[in-house]
């Protein structure tokens, strides 16, 4: 079953101007014989043009859009700079998490951090590694298991995608701020969105998972794209400054082939980018990524913002889906 809103008048906040083409895009995946695929909502110039839901999701559920909330996390590092909480990401992680100072993510850059190349022993494509993220989840006390990871290589030099130095950065954030990250989210960015109903798990000790599990509404995951899209500006007031956000989505390093991640070709600050040939156009992405294709694609030419949300966890037609629904979009809006 699926369930298309634009028109219903039920949601009076958000801005909505049905455009039939895109509308007719989404209903397409109607026919996906997975029951998986929740929701897609897209957005053009901050309006909500297309949305359509799926499988007994609505515009109320909220939904674990999984590593899409590292996206967040970088967000919250780079609102954490502009109010002079963070002083630079070029500090090492000790400078506000002393406890730190003698384990290898000490001498860590935040910038590293930020960028998966902590150096650590931790790569989350290989489940042996010391600092592996389901070794972080079981862990008794995480903040000593993660204290303890080794180094494996020299911080600043190979990219090893891994949610432990996800979880450092959220450690980070709540020790500059003062308070939980998920409290100093609601503070300084989900509430001047508008975003009022949402979780962001916190692991046994109480801290934050930077690393994920936030969960949210498709339609407020989309909203965060937005922000991003408009360079910190939402609804006309400046939210993220402009240089940050332009820092944290400006490819820092290309994606190497040891990755295996076909669906990206840079990183910037926990920001994914990639370049589609869509006809004779080549069309730039930035985007956030979650387990189970959960998306926040962001298409600054199109002036488009596309939110997917999927629970296809484990399951690598959950990725291609989501990049086939992107793509069928930018056909149309390329036309």
């Amino acid at each position: 079953m699926a369930l298309s809103l634009l028109g219903c008048g039920d949601r009076s906040d958000a801005a909505s101007v049905a455009d039939p083409e895109l509308t007719a895009v989404l209903a397409r995946w109607d026919q996906d014989d997975k029951a998986d695929l929740k929701a897609v909502v897209v957005m053009r110039d901050g309006q909500v043009v297309a949305e359509r839901y799926f499988n007994g999701e609505t515009d109320k559920t909220l939904h674990d859009v999984r590593s899409a909330g590292k996206s967040v996390t970088a967000l919250l590092a780079t609102i954490a700079v502009d109010r002079g909480l963070i002083s630079s990401l070029a500090d090492p992680v000790k400078t506000y998490w002393p406890q730190a100072a003698t384990s290898a993510i000490g001498d860590v850059r935040l910038d590293d951090v930020l960028t998966m190349r902590s150096g650590l022993a931790a790569f989350d494509a290989d489940t042996p590694s010391p600092g592996d993220e389901d070794r972080l989840d079981e862990a008794a006390d995480p903040v000593a298991f993660t204290l303890g990871v080794p180094r494996a290589h020299t911080p600043g030099v190979h990219y090893r995608y891994n949610s432990l130095t996800a979880y450092v950065a959220g450690l980070v954030i709540e020790k500059a701020a003062g308070r939980p990250m998920s409290r100093f989210a609601d503070e300084t960015l989900f509430k001047p969105l508008g975003i009022d109903v949402w979780r962001w798990d916190a692991d046994v000790a109480g801290h934050t998972k930077g690393q994920g599990n936030l969960w949210l509404t498709a339609r407020d995951l989309a909203t965060l794209g937005e922000l991003v899209r408009a360079r910190g500006v939402y609804r006309g007031h400046r939210i993220v400054s402009e240089a940050g956000v332009d820092a944290m989505l400006q490819p820092r390093l290309q994606i190497p082939p040891e990755a295996d991640d076909p669906y990206a070709d840079a990183y910037g600050y926990f920001w994914y980018a990639k370049t589609y040939d869509i006809g004779s156009r080549k069309v730039p992405i930035r985007f956030a990524s979650g387990n189970g294709g959960n998306k926040i694609y962001i298409a600054p030419d199109q002036r488009l913002v596309v939110a997917i949300t999927s629970s296809a966890y484990g399951r690598g037609y959950g990725q291609r889906r989501s990049e086939a629904i992107l793509k069928a979009i930018l056909e149309v809006e390329s036309r």
